[in-house]
């Protein structure tokens, strides 16, 4: 019989929807077990310890929520489970897959995230619409099967095979939509219901050469990361007509800018010089506060301006999602004083979030 740790923490899945309001509900958590006992192929296969250390909508979460929930597995002898399953809601999820990723990394057992994207309530005729317990049921039975370990997220688009992402990939979904995809369509795998196949073997490989040298690395000296993640992390997403002098610095250790689709945010003056990152980049400067840009994936050719914010004393985080780069940065300021173990730590690959 296989052990699962099932971590509730509310989002839609935890939730009902009543007189056209969705919101957590104490009895959501025993409609999902209800379900799996009712739909899985062997419920007597599979025991769950529950916990549920916090119960909200995830776009009410703050960074203080992992530390809540992390504290909760790790009091919970996670080692002692063959797995352990995090219900969660949608908005965040790709911040909080990335977070469990990158501070679980040496984890020896799977951890899964499991969203829905309607509350399991909501039928359509006499089944449930939303594929959260599918999401659901892909996570025992990966953990059933002994396929691998690490941190992922399975999640079902519509009307396409459900995708299992890791963590650290999955990106936030598009706009006005419910479905999710991982940062260059680099999924992990997929499941038809019975049996998980592999879905990009270029991103296999690359994530074996990874998996390798985070054992490389786990055998040497390294500080254990605590589950400390800094709230003075300035995140600054580009549009056109950003005025740089709305920003303060005084409560801020770090800034990350985003960037647009080619790796490039605003280099020129020419607009007036509040509207340049580069002079942004000035004053970080004057102020001793690093600024991170990502994503972009580092090749040999490189925009004019990406160049010049290089040139300027910006530091790119390459070939990482905006998201996997925020919480690492959240990670290294909270674990870290020394500029060097910073930068060594985000420069290095710990839960195959380089692309």
């Amino acid at each position: 019989m296989k052990q699962i740790l099932l971590v509730f923490t509310g989002g839609t899945i935890g939730s009902t929807a009543t007189g056209g309001t969705i919101n957590t509900s104490s009895s959501a958590p025993f409609k999902l077990l209800q379900l799996f006992q009712q739909q899985y192929h062997d419920p007597a296969s599979i025991h769950f310890d529950t916990l549920q250390p916090i119960q909200i909508l995830s776009e009410n979460l703050a960074p203080a929520a992992w530390e809540i929930v992390i504290a909760a597995i790790e009091s919970a002898q996670p080692n002692k489970y063959d797995g352990i399953i995090i219900t969660h809601g949608t908005d965040t999820l790709a911040y909080t897959s990335a977070a469990m990723s990158l501070y679980f990394h040496a984890s020896a057992i799977p951890i899964f995230l499991v969203s829905s994207d309607y509350a399991l309530d909501y039928l359509e005729g006499d089944n449930p619409k939303g594929n959260g317990l599918a999401n659901f049921i892909c996570a025992v039975e990966f953990i059933r099967q002994d396929i691998s370990t690490g941190v992922f997220v399975p999640y079902r688009n519509a009307g396409q095979t459900l995708q299992i992402h890791r963590g650290t990939r999955l990106a936030c979904s598009l706009q006005l939509s419910g479905d999710f995809f991982s940062v260059q369509g680099k999924g992990f795998m997929e499941f038809d219901g019975q049996h998980f196949t592999t879905v990009n073997v270029a991103a296999s490989k690359s994530d074996e050469a990874a998996m390798q040298d985070k054992e490389q690395a786990a055998s040497g000296d390294i500080i254990p990361l605590k589950p400390q993640f800094s709230s003075r992390i300035l995140m600054v997403k580009p549009y056109p007509g950003l005025d740089y002098s709305r920003f303060e610095l005084d409560s801020v250790d770090a800034v990350l800018h985003d960037l647009y689709h080619s790796g490039t945010a605003c280099a020129t003056d020419q607009w007036g010089k509040n509207h340049s990152l580069i002079e942004f980049l000035k004053h970080c400067q004057n102020e001793d506060t690093p600024v991170y840009l990502a994503p972009a994936i580092k090749s040999e050719n490189a925009y004019q301006s990406t160049r010049e914010l290089i040139e300027h004393g910006a530091e790119m985080i390459w070939n990482t999602s905006i998201e996997a780069a925020y919480v690492k940065l959240m990670l290294a300021y909270g674990n870290f004083s020394d500029r060097r173990q910073i930068s060594g730590f985000i420069d290095r690959d710990i839960a195959c979030e380089h692309v």
